[in-house]
């Protein structure tokens, strides 16, 4: 897009600025200028001065100074070429199209605009009608007002497969499939994608309607259910309640990130306005540039339980990467079984900036996370935490941060052990979880086979087999489940087929976020992305030889058959982590004989091609047939 500096200076000179401003600041005139407080520090005495003549504002308190564009870059939150088309739209200016294309593709999103506000004003007339009084008493059992509800634009999707296709019939049904509002399966009539549901429109940084959040009302999977990704939504790009947070955050000087929308509209409620919330799967790259383009320390707060923490701990990897001075994430910890709803109704918008105040800094939340997970009784299992927290350090692609972190875990390491004799006990910390039931478990853990953290590293060089890969995640699709229980473990493997790994990858953002999901409900979520029939696919267990691959039938001994499939699956995982780790260090071992050719690496070298040899006849064990 050419913009000239001719064309912003006639963009600048259209608008009036004290205007602008004064829509969201009380100013009142001084002069030729305009006074106010000024919007980017707290202050009671006004010291930010408006000049419509010259078209700029100044802070004599804070030094803040700009013209209409960056007012609403820096107190909007918009991206420059976001605040120059919404203020060309004010202006009445046509905005440079960069080539044809770019103008064809401009005018295709304008017009899936049309199609999203539609349906958002429709959503919200079916709430206030009489078939919407069962989701208004929800919303008022949930404490919400009917400011609240107005200011998030609530509405009610009716439990029909063709209500709103009807209603927005202006529109080319294939324009609705687009915009993401019908679903066409095949050669099957599109029908409508969220029935049943109390809906919420996902805006975009300017305010604008992009898509939609459904929670189910009564019974029924998935939980929540949002539109899938179109030319105007990304899940991964977007950040539920950014264009209301954004200005809030630059009163507050922090923006909240919680796990769901109905946590960022319960802290709305109760006046905790600069608060926003990924869109189903864990935070992006994308998402945390967003975030620090607000504030340089947001507050990351999820909810206490084991999966608002590993949800935790899976942002705080994720950000090591990008980490750049000044610039990091801060981890405020909810108590267990309590969310944000649950906090602010029971303490107040008070309670939950005490919870705010505790808030441990990246490098504490990654030391707490390690040092709590194994024993640290043996000089191999000490060296092991070493070794993962350094892992960590590494991963931060600034010099002079990573060198910061290390420096901080080594002297947290010499305080730790210098101090303490921990005491011996406890699992190794990479084996698969115990039998349910008191069932007997084919598989244990063996403390033999605990690799040290660089050889487990190797495991994303090693991989897996296509086939086992397959029957590996047409048994997670099966029960989902086993993914919160080893999601740590399937992190880290390698699976051969990119559309398998991307599959996997999806269902290992998607099963934390819905917590009790079965087959169907993940089916549901999975039906609009491009894995959907590869997955259903793995369903059909086709040549798979595991009990877990297996349709169950109804009827006595279901239970039973499904508890058996699930220790088999445990125990499969179990042997698809260690293998690989197995091998690397076996190559290791054939290696150092090959050059030493001494009675020790002979040893070595037999001791672990047995092991080896075992987890092949466990791994034949789970099969029906040695053929697969």
């Amino acid at each position: 897009m050419a913009l000239s500096p001719q064309w912003l200076d006639e963009l600048r000179a259209r608008i009036t600025l004290s205007t602008l401003i004064g829509r969201t600041v009380k100013i009142t005139r001084a002069g030729r200028e305009h006074k106010a407080c000024c919007p980017f520090h707290n202050e009671k005495t006004p010291s930010f001065t408006i000049n419509d003549e010259k078209g700029f504002y100044h802070c004599f308190g804070c030094g803040a100074h700009g013209d209409a564009i960056r007012w609403m870059t820096d107190q909007r939150g918009l991206s420059f070429i976001d605040a120059v088309k919404e203020l060309a739209g004010e202006a009445g200016m046509e905005v440079p199209a960069a080539d044809p294309r770019a103008a064809k593709k401009a005018e295709e999103q304008a017009s899936l605009r049309d199609v999203t506000q539609a349906a958002a004003l429709w959503f919200t007339q079916q709430l206030d009608s009489s078939n919407g009084a069962p989701a208004r008493s929800y919303l008022a059992k949930r404490g919400i007002s009917e400011a609240t509800r107005a200011a998030f634009a609530f509405g009610l999707a009716p439990d029909s497969r063709s209500a709103l296709k009807e209603a927005l019939k202006k529109f080319p049904t294939a324009m609705l499939v687009e915009a993401g509002m019908l679903i066409k399966v095949d050669d099957k009539e599109p029908y409508d994608r969220f029935r049943g549901r109390l809906m919420i429109p996902i805006r975009d940084a300017r305010g604008r309607v992009i898509a939609f959040g459904g929670r189910i009302l009564g019974d029924g999977e998935p939980k929540y259910l949002n539109s899938p990704d179109t030319p105007l939504f990304d899940k991964g790009r977007t950040l539920f309640n950014l264009d209301r947070a954004s200005p809030a955050s630059r009163q507050t000087n922090r923006v909240i990130v919680v796990e769901g929308y109905m946590d960022v509209i319960a802290l709305a409620e109760a006046g905790i306005a600069d608060a926003v919330a990924p869109l189903g799967t864990a935070l992006t790259e994308n998402q945390l540039g967003m975030l620090w383009r607000m504030v340089p320390v947001p507050l990351l707060c999820f909810d206490g339980d084991a999966a608002g923490q590993k949800a935790a701990m899976r942002a705080a990897t994720r950000a090591l990467p990008l980490l750049r001075p000044g610039f990091s994430l801060a981890f405020a910890t909810l108590p267990a079984g309590q969310d944000p709803d649950d906090l602010v109704r029971t303490k107040g918008a008070d309670g939950f900036a005490a919870i705010l105040e505790e808030a441990q800094p990246l490098v504490d939340r990654l030391w707490a996370h390690e040092v709590a997970a194994g024993p640290l009784a043996t000089p191999e299992e000490r060296a092991a935490l070493k070794s993962r927290l350094l892992a960590h350090a590494d991963a931060i692609e600034d010099p002079d941060v990573r060198h910061h972190y290390r420096e901080a875990f080594r002297e947290r390491l010499d305080g730790l052990f210098a101090r303490a004799r921990p005491e011996r006990g406890g699992r190794v910390p990479w084996a698969p979880p115990g039998g349910r039931g008191g069932g007997g478990r084919r598989f244990a853990a063996d403390p033999r086979l605990q690799p040290p953290v660089e050889e487990t590293r190797s495991i994303g060089q090693t991989g897996i087999g296509a086939h086992y890969a397959a029957a590996l995640i047409g048994g997670l699709l099966r029960y989902p489940e086993a993914l919160g229980r080893h999601e740590e473990a399937l992190i880290r493997l390698s699976v051969p087929d990119s559309a398998d790994a991307e599959l996997l990858r999806l269902m290992l953002d998607i099963v934390p976020a819905h917590e009790g999901l079965d087959c169907e409900g993940l089916l549901a979520i999975l039906e609009p992305m491009k894995v959907y029939n590869r997955a259903t696919t793995l369903l059909r267990a086709d040549g798979m030889h595991f009990s877990f691959n297996r349709r169950l039938e109804e009827g006595e001994g279901a239970a039973a058959a499904r508890e058996s499939a699930l220790r088999d699956l445990d125990e499969y995982i179990g042997v698809l982590v260690t293998q690989p780790e197995i091998r690397a260090r076996l190559a290791e071992a054939t290696a150092d004989f090959q050059r030493t050719m001494d009675d020790e690496g002979l040893a070595r070298q037999q001791k672990l091609r047995a092991l080896d040899a075992e987890l092949t006849r466990r791994l034949a064990a789970l099969s029906d047939s040695s053929q697969f």
